[in-house]
This record gives structure tokens, C-alpha cells and sequence, in this order.
């Protein structure tokens, strides 16, 4: 019997991979949403209140959501529809930016539905 093929050794490689594994799919899942890493969200919206979740698809479009700031990667549509859903489906936007462009404060109130 050889060292490489006995149980002890087998159970010991497979445990180490089960490790890596592990903890591979752990950092995927904790680290930041590629727009959030680069710094690339095309969209940026602040809540009036905290999200209740983390990530919301809205419209085809993942929202990652920490606290009241949501981002979000380009849409196809106009910015004010895609602010109008983001506020129907999240509450009232304070604050919203789309290409670095802030919202002026009369296109926030047709954002929110005033």
C-alpha cells in the first residue's frame, strides 16, 4: 500500500478542496457587484429609506443596494422611466444620478410621481 492511495491521504485532499471550494464561493458571494468594484454604475439612486434587500431586479436591471444607495449597470431606457420604476419598486428617491448627471430637483418630483 502506498502512502498516496490510503484513506487518510485521500480524506485529507479532499477536504483541502472542499476548503478552497468553499471559501471561493464564499468571496464570489461577499464581494462587491462589478459596477460597485469598478466604479462603473451607470445609475445611482439615494432612498429615503433603507432598501429592504440587498439586490432587486427591476425592469432587467440588477439594482445593488447597500443601505439607501442602490446602483445599477445602463438600461435601454430613458433615465427618468428607469428613476420612476426604481422609486415604485424601492419608495421615495432623494437622489438620483445617471452617467454622473444628477437630477434636477422638478425631474425628482416626476420621478416620485408629484
Amino acid at each position: 500500500m502506498t502512502a498516496s492511495s490510503s484513506p487518510l491521504v485521500r480524506t485529507a485532499a479532499a477536504t483541502a478542496l472542499a476548503l478552497v471550494y468553499s471559501t471561493l464561493t464564499f468571496g464570489a458571494l461577499v464581494a462587491p457587484s462589478p459596477a460597485q468594484a469598478a466604479g462603473g454604475a451607470f445609475y445611482t439612486a439615494e432612498l429615503a429609506a433603507p432598501a429592504a434587500e440587498r439586490t432587486k431586479i427591476i425592469s432587467g436591471v440588477a439594482w445593488q443596494c447597500q443601505g439607501t444607495t442602490c446602483v445599477a449597470a445602463k438600461s435601454n431606457s430613458r433615465p427618468l422611466v428607469i428613476c420612476q420604476r426604481v422609486a415604485r419598486e424601492l419608495g421615495e428617491v432623494t437622489g438620483f444620478t445617471a452617467k454622473g448627471e444628477a437630477f434636477a430637483a422638478e425631474d425628482l418630483a416626476r420621478c416620485n410621481g408629484n
